[in-house]
């Protein structure tokens, strides 16, 4: 993988969940390419917005399914 690190299957989330972290990744590999320290104030600002867009209804969906498991 192009950080190092392995990307596999993500045991026990659902396809959409498993699409919203893909999402994410490929907006983080984006933002390496481009070098985020070379980037202006408000690319920096869109891009962790969108992260955090991708990711936050899947936060919540997953403690909300954890928290019914308990």
């Amino acid at each position: 993988m192009p950080d190092g690190r392995p990307h596999g299957p993500l045991p026990g989330l659902t396809a959409w969940q498993r699409a919203a972290v893909d999402f994410a990744r490929q907006d983080l590999q984006s933002a390496r390419r481009e070098h985020l320290a070379t980037m202006d104030a408000a690319s920096l600002t869109l891009l962790v917005e969108r992260l955090r867009g991708r990711l936050h209804g899947l936060l919540d969906e997953i403690t909300e399914h954890d928290c019914e498991r308990s």
